[in-house]
């Protein structure tokens, strides 16, 4: 069986401990020699930068997340041994974990970091394709001679070379195609490597249906009441009997069961979208109270745009009340713009017109992005966004040199 060993990434035929360096941190499988799609996700991301920069909260519990009205943006291992997990409301996870040190979210930071593990893999393939700020697709195919070994053991090399140069790790999920690499990345965290291959069909049909892309628990509901448990049963179904069952989607759904999957590893792909909300203190019912809390969100959403050089060309207001009920407003804007007062002008009205109920949230998100050479770029009706736009890289320029809190601007 060929074995990849993680210590010296030396990939040999044997059951052993390595022949080159007696490691015995290995993967075996049969096509690890030879799969070129890769998977990469940080282990628990921005607690590890956290710990990474407070060697004190090595061995202890961290929570990223807002106030006890927030939630949890991010929890170490040892946080998860309590049953603290990502997205839970924090009155909950310090109930889970009281002894937890809780942090709040630094995105600027952690961006940083996610750039400098960019780069490394950038350093290997051109096909990169960033996911999230903590996770990428990766296409190695070709690139054997170039590195002098194959994507196993270049991808074994990267992970090391992140925890010593960068202090964080990785787990890392290597596949025929990007659907099996991501599910390989979650089956060996923290610091995994997880090999599917022709194997990925039987090795997924016991899993619960709930580890499938796409699967929230509405679906996992929808389908436990067909019978449907396990990804298996999923996957036995044909196209015929999958749309049947569930409609026009039944049959990429039942694809996706037997890891099927010909999306390519597209490097100039952009997000879908991109968004921040805050949980306030207490319920605000006020529009004034809402504007000024949605204007530093605003701003938030124009800085990841100019970062990420995209533009929106529509925007979502998002609202939850203090009963938990949310509701999104799709805000159509006449030209594509990346500048937070453009957004904060479309999306005030909109706030107003929803006012009335106290809500514990709000968040704006820029939809249907757009290359940002098409943002604020105006015409004949809108003379003023060119003057805006450079107004805008003035203060980027400032606060880059001198810290986010040199300019401060108001609503």
């Amino acid at each position: 069986m060929p074995t990849l060993c993680r210590l010296c990434d030396a990939i040999f035929e044997g059951d052993g401990a390595c022949p080159r360096c007696g490691g015995a941190w290995l993967v075996r499988h049969s096509e690890i020699a030879t799969l070129t799609i890769a998977h990469i996700d940080c282990d628990a991301f921005f607690a590890s930068v956290e710990k990474r920069d407070r060697p004190e909260l090595r061995d202890l519990p961290v929570i990223v997340g807002g106030g006890t009205r927030g939630v949890v943006a991010a929890c170490c291992y040892v946080a998860r041994l309590s049953g603290v997990r990502s997205a839970m409301p924090m009155f909950k996870a310090l109930k889970l974990c009281p002894d937890a040190t809780v942090i709040r979210p630094d995105i600027p930071k952690y961006a940083g970091v996610a750039r400098e593990i960019r780069a490394m893999m950038e350093r290997l393939t051109p096909l990169v394709q960033p996911l999230s700020i903590d996770e990428a697709a990766l296409d190695l195919a070709g690139t054997a001679a170039l590195h002098g070994a194959p994507p196993a053991a270049v991808l074994s090399r990267l992970a090391r070379d992140v925890e010593r140069e960068v202090g964080v790790t990785v787990s890392i999920g290597l596949a025929q195609n990007r659907l099996c690499a991501k599910l390989a990345a979650e089956r060996d965290k923290p610091r995994g490597f997880a090999v599917l291959g022709a194997d990925a069909p039987s090795v997924l049909a016991p899993e619960a249906v709930g580890i499938l892309p796409g699967v929230g628990p509405a679906l996992v509901r929808r389908l436990a009441a067909l019978g449907i448990t396990r990804v298996g049963q999923l996957a036995s179904l044909d196209s015929r009997a999958a749309r049947l069952k569930l409609g026009d989607d039944g049959p990429a759904l039942a694809a996706r069961a037997r890891g099927e999957d010909a999306r390519a590893v597209d490097p100039v792909q952009a997000a879908k979208s991109i968004s921040a909300e805050t949980t306030f203190g207490s319920d605000i019912s006020d529009p004034a109270d809402l504007a000024r809390e949605l204007w530093p969100l605003c701003e938030r959403v124009g800085r990841r745009l100019r970062a990420e050089d995209v533009a929106a060309a529509a925007l979502v207001l998002k609202l939850k009340t203090a009963r938990f009920e949310t509701a999104t407003h799709a805000i159509r804007l006449t030209a594509p713009t990346r500048l937070p007062e453009t957004m904060f002008e479309a999306a005030r009205p909109v706030l107003q017109r929803a006012a009335g109920p106290a809500f514990r949230l709000i968040g704006i998100g820029a939809a249907r992005l757009v290359p940002g050479t098409l943002a604020d770029q105006g015409d004949l009706m809108d003379r003023d966004s060119p003057r805006r736009a450079a107004r805008q890289e003035a203060v980027d320029a400032l606060r880059a040199k001198f810290g986010t809190g040199i300019i401060r601007r108001g609503v």
